[in-house]
């Protein structure tokens, strides 16, 4: 009989741009104030990528730290999984710029389009790849480069975003189960509160496009707060459901990072302690599929996670889509 084959987190790695963009820097950039900001969303400044860089960039330097502190050989990876809404390019995936500059040449890899819920739904494919017995080492990046696709004009959306990239090696292992439950879901008939209307086969590149400001990141506020609420609520419950958990159980909850408001309503929702709930939105805003292993990597650094705790990652963003998953950090 074939022995059963979990999965075990090996590390975790992360990296942000240095220079740092303040709501009072915002002030002289659109009709806004820090208090306007700070008081909605309670961001306070975010992370903007150089000119010089790109999306595979940040994910490389998060990829490097977690490889780094995995102490394993870029040759012994054999899955690349790269979940972002701000490619390097419509193709090849930002995952083969990110092989090519890890020369991890033994990988097979793709990206995948799970806008803020990108970092879950990825591990949640690293989980089903391994357990299949298709691949024993796999990297799962989050990473966005955000600003490149942000309209700096409008106020109720550049406030917002941020860049970075965040990074978890997962192998397979016939004595632990570090990913210790997922769940997914998405809902199709929202596609319009939340996404970046042009580039694509429904409105092609055109001048009308681009001088209609229709690349960039468009955002109905009000309903998606709505909606997040409750799915990130619905998510967070359902995860420990099936571990067959409670909120007793959970050492630590990282929501992704897209808004105060959202993270507090979500925890009284879900009935989570808030003092379990970790927050940078303050520091970095909304960096999508990076919010959640960026928050992760930060709170294990600072000690907030200590080896053998259970923390609980939950997101939602355009698609709409959303998911949680319990992970066991035992690197």
């Amino acid at each position: 009989m074939d022995k059963k084959v979990g999965v075990k987190i090996l590390s975790s790695g992360s990296y942000v741009p240095e220079k740092v963009l303040t709501n009072f820097d915002l002030e002289k950039m659109v009709e806004t104030s820090d208090e306007w900001i700070s008081t909605r969303t309670g961001i306070k400044e975010r992370r903007i990528l150089d000119k010089s860089q790109t999306t595979s960039d940040l994910a490389y330097n998060a990829a490097v730290k977690a490889i780094e502190k995995a102490k394993i050989s870029v040759d012994d990876i054999d899955l690349i999984i790269v979940a972002t809404i701000s490619p390097d390019a419509p193709m090849p995936s930002t995952a083969c710029y990110l092989q090519k500059k890890l020369k991890a040449f033994n990988a097979v890899a793709f990206d995948i389009s799970a806008a803020c819920s990108g970092f879950i739904y990825g591990t949640t494919m690293a989980k089903a790849f391994i357990t299949s017995g298709l691949y024993k080492k796999v990297l799962v990046v989050g990473v966005e480069a955000l600003s490149r696709v942000t309209d700096w004009t409008d106020r109720n959306t550049c406030v917002l975003f941020g860049d970075g990239a965040g990074a978890m090696i997962f192998e397979a292992s016939e004595t632990e189960n570090d990913i210790v439950s997922t769940y997914l879901g998405a809902d199709g008939t929202h596609t319009k509160i939340l996404n970046i209307p042009a580039g694509g086969a429904t409105l092609p590149t055109t001048q009308e496009t681009v001088e209609q400001r229709l690349h960039f990141v468009k955002m109905v506020g009000k309903e998606v707060f709505k909606v997040a609420v409750s799915k990130m609520a619905l998510a967070v419950n359902k995860a420990q459901e099936l571990a067959g958990l409670t909120d007793n159980d959970i050492n630590l909850y990282i929501p992704h990072q897209a808004n105060l408001r959202i993270i507090e309503a979500v925890a009284k929702k879900a009935g989570v302690t808030k003092e379990k709930v970790y927050v940078n939105v303050h520091k970095y805003g909304n960096m999508s599929a990076a919010t959640t292993i960026i928050a992760l990597d930060e709170a294990y650094r600072e000690g907030r996670i200590k080896k053998g705790d259970l923390v609980e990652l939950v997101a939602f963003g355009a698609g709409l889509t959303w998911g949680a998953c319990i992970l066991k950090i035992n690197f």
